[in-house]
């Protein structure tokens, strides 16, 4: 099994205080470009290179003896450009303070480096969106006007035509706020915020609308510390993605919202350090899931599985928790989609109590 694991996977050991590579396997021996005869016995940051924020995470996998998981950090190895993984580190019994390391490149992660991708792709989109919008909704208002106008002499199919008219153009000003919406790049307001709080304005505001024909079911971790978020924008991106899964399926369909607390997930923050992300918070549906053909690039801004979709939701879904430096992630089968939302918790947040953690409507 070792010898088959398609990812690199490296044995660290303790020895006079410093991580050694006890071991790797032949997946890891062709990452590096070195056998492991020669590299074994050397220090483990004298063959990977990796930047000094991710240094003690050895450390605390072995302190901790639990997983940690750092997305998207740049590791070179034996001289060679670096390039972005996904990074695991799990304490092992055998050696003694030994560490498991396996590092997944991005040919193997698929979405690896996707959310400076979508970055990117926002960013580009922000400029042209800018633009069109402010070039589009001033002449929509006066031809709204002009067929106003025009139709109060008219009568029967002729009215009709302008009516139609009146109703296209203002179809177009609402898309073209949404693209505004999207443009909007002031940073988040971020404060101290019961979680619980934000799901639950989003829960109820569903239930009376567009997720009226929904059963939401919830599974809440009471215990959980306060996020560091803006609540206004953090409520925007769980009505979207509650909007998407009520859209994605029929009557009687079941969304369930849950939240939960779990450490090891880490990011580069925007100031180049680690950030932890440990409250997560999911949204999962039982509908058809995402079509294969956008299921990679579903962040990515007018990308859109449904006939008349702008493919501006989940891009400024993105956009948003980038701002917030956390991470989206979604998993989609038929019968079951769950996007998860990873968040840092708040500097001083407390533990808000919520006396039922599960209901049903």
């Amino acid at each position: 099994m070792w010898s088959a694991l398609p990812l690199p996977a490296f044995v660290i050991s303790r020895r006079d205080s410093v991580d050694i590579l006890h071991s790797c396997n032949p997946a890891a021996e062709d990452f590096i470009a070195t056998s492991a005869a020669v590299v074994c016995g050397l220090p483990v940051f004298d063959v990977l290179t990796l930047d000094a924020a991710n240094h003690s995470a050895v450390d605390r996998a072995r302190r901790t003896q639990s997983p940690v998981i750092i997305r998207d950090v740049e590791i070179a190895a034996s001289g060679q450009p670096p390039i972005y993984c996904n990074l695991q580190l799990a304490s092992l019994e055998e050696p003694a303070e030994g560490v498991l390391m396996l590092i997944a490149p991005h040919q193997h992660v698929g979405r690896i480096g996707g959310q400076r991708r979508v970055n990117a792709a926002a960013n580009s989109a922000i400029g042209m969106s800018q633009m069109l919008a402010h070039e589009i909704k001033n002449p929509l208002a006066g031809i709204t006007g002009a067929a106003q106008l025009l139709s109060m002499g008219l009568s029967g199919e002729d009215r009709e035509l302008t009516d139609l008219i009146v109703e296209e153009t203002r179809r177009i000003v609402a898309l073209l706020t949404q693209v505004e919406t999207f443009g909007d790049q002031r940073p988040p307001q971020r404060l101290a915020v019961n979680l619980h709080d934000v799901l639950e304005r989003a829960r109820r505001s569903a239930k009376v609308g567009f997720g009226a024909h929904m059963q939401i079911l919830t599974d809440y971790d009471p215990s959980l510390p306060e996020v560091l978020a803006d609540p206004d924008q953090l409520l925007q991106v769980i009505l979207n993605l509650l909007k998407n899964a009520s859209e994605a399926q029929g009557e009687g369909g079941t969304i369930r919202l849950r939240s939960f607390f779990e450490r090891g997930l880490q990011v580069h923050g925007r100031d180049g350090h680690a950030l932890a992300l440990p409250l997560h918070v999911e949204v999962a549906d039982d509908g058809p899931g995402l079509p294969q053909h956008i299921a990679e690039n579903v962040f990515d801004p007018f990308i859109s599985g449904r006939e008349n979709g702008t493919g501006l939701g989940l891009a400024l879904v993105s956009k948003i928790i980038a701002a917030h430096d956390g991470w989206i992630e979604v998993d989609s089968h038929p019968g079951h989609t769950v996007f998860r939302l990873s968040l840092p918790m708040a500097p001083t947040g407390k533990s808000p109590k919520r006396p039922d953690t599960r209901k049903a409507d």
